[in-house]
């Protein structure tokens, strides 16, 4: 039985496993031609490896970058890294963690079946962050067994559902549709960009937008966006590897040569990442979403996949830039201030301030053009710097690592629930669960009368 739960877990938490076979079930409902079936499945399969490969191209070029720049700026402090703090966290939590990953999403698509929130979440790595997350909180609640399993993926259910539902009013306004959403927990602070952009769009009839910045004739060449990124990320990083000078990579990678050399190479890494990263995504769109209407059709009506972040990168190249920046840039403000206050001190993680920050700059272009995506990265910074703070205590030992949850979805799921066990134990848990499944059936009865009137 274990090694069955196992097999199932490792294909959910591979996205090009998960979401190839979501593919295949949708073709297959729908009676396509062995060929067209083929043809969907493995080119759904191939693009999430594209993507994926572009997104590990990415996190290897960044890599050097953050020990560059805790150096060069003689900073210590705590890492917001999720695969960090989830393989520390499996050691102890591997089982319990597998079981609340695979019952949370057979909630997640019961909530989608039977409720008016039709995200079915296929990020799975994302949920495998989150099922952990849980795992840890709800047993320094004092949860155990079965009753730890039934908690977590009650949670972990309302999570998937609840996340890429409230980003739906933006992904609309992308898309042109409900043909796909976002699944990543990253959605408060997607959210609260968003909401950042419509309130500084006010109500002008015509936002200049990211992709709408005009540059003088001699740099038109900076429309294109790799090529924007590529020289972007040259400057940036050859100033901290200057700061912190040709030692540092000497000790650290002695084989990589001039540090110069070093720095613009991984800066050019980081731009064919992104590429990468674009092409998958434009891949999976063109499968994805015809395959997955078989599964509106006959399984879940009206169901829609949330998939990973980068899946918006494409609806606005140069916000995914501007927002990377914005938000690092939120984060180094915040640690400024944690210095001052005297709390502990959360350095901006690279990975996360750029797939946060980028996603938090499409969608505040989205709602409020240029300044949208500025200022809604960067508060999406530092709301992102400032949750792992509060949420470290709940993680019982776990939070004295040196390492803690990065995204905010962690920080306002963990908060929330590790806050009820701290005041109320565990029925004050099953009470913030009720909480959640009464907002989900209060509003699909809501919805229903509406759709009926």
């Amino acid at each position: 039985m274990n090694g069955v739960i196992g097999v199932l877990v490792d294909i959910a938490k591979t996205p090009a496993f998960l979401v190839s076979l979501i593919a295949l079930v949708g073709l297959l409902t729908q009676k396509k031609s062995g060929a067209d079936t083929v043809k969907g499945t493995v080119k759904t399969f191939v693009g999430f490896l594209v993507l994926s490969a572009g997104a590990g191209v990415v996190s290897g070029s960044l890599e050097p970058f953050g020990g560059m720049f805790e150096t060069a700026f003689n900073v210590k402090g705590v890492v917001p890294n999720n695969e960090a703090i989830v393989s520390m966290a499996l050691q102890q939590f591997g089982t319990t963690t597998a079981l609340v990953m695979f019952f949370g999403m057979a909630v997640n698509i019961v909530i989608a079946r039977f409720s008016k929130m039709k995200h079915i979440f296929l990020t799975g790595h994302h949920t495998l962050y989150m099922a952990c997350m849980y795992a840890v909180i709800f047993s320094v609640a004092g949860f155990k067994g079965a009753s730890l399993v039934a908690v977590g993926a009650l949670a972990l259910g309302a999570t998937m559902t609840l996340s890429p539902f409230i980003l739906q009013p933006f992904m609309r306004k992308m898309t042109g549709g409900d043909s796909v959403g976002l699944g990543h927990f990253g959605g408060v602070g997607y959210w609260l960009a968003g909401t950042i952009g419509k309130l500084v769009r006010g109500k002008k009839e015509k936002v200049v937008t990211t992709e709408d910045v005009n540059f003088p004739k001699g740099l038109a060449f900076l429309r294109d966006s790799t090529v924007s990124i590529a020289l972007t990320m040259m400057v940036i990083y050859v100033i901290v590897a200057i700061a912190a000078g040709p030692a540092y990579v000497a000790k650290n990678y002695p084989d990589e040569g001039n540090f110069i050399i070093f720095a613009l190479t991984r800066a050019g890494q980081f731009a064919a990442g992104v590429y990468i990263i674009l092409q998958g995504v434009r891949l999976i769109l063109n499968e994805i979403v015809p395959a997955f209407k078989g599964i509106s059709e006959k399984l879940v009506p009206e169901a829609i996949p949330a998939l990973d972040c980068p899946i918006v990168f494409t609806f606005a190249p140069n916000a995914v830039l501007i927002g990377f920046f914005s938000s690092f840039v939120g984060g180094i403000v915040s640690m400024i201030a944690m210095g001052l206050l005297g709390t502990v001190v959360i350095l901006p993680g690279v990975v996360p301030h750029f797939f946060c920050g980028a996603t938090a700059g499409v969608f505040g272009n989205a709602e409020g053009g240029l300044k949208g995506s500025i200022l809604g990265a960067f508060v999406q910074g530092i709301l992102i710097s400032f949750l792992p703070i509060f949420l470290m205590p709940v993680l019982g030992n776990l939070g004295f690592a040196n390492s803690t949850f990065s995204d905010a979805d962690f920080g306002i799921g963990g908060i929330f629930f590790g806050s009820l066990a701290s005041h109320g134990a565990q029925m004050a848990v099953i009470g913030g669960l009720v909480v959640l499944y009464a907002i989900i059936v209060l509003y699909s009865v809501f919805a229903k009368k509406k759709k009926a009137a």
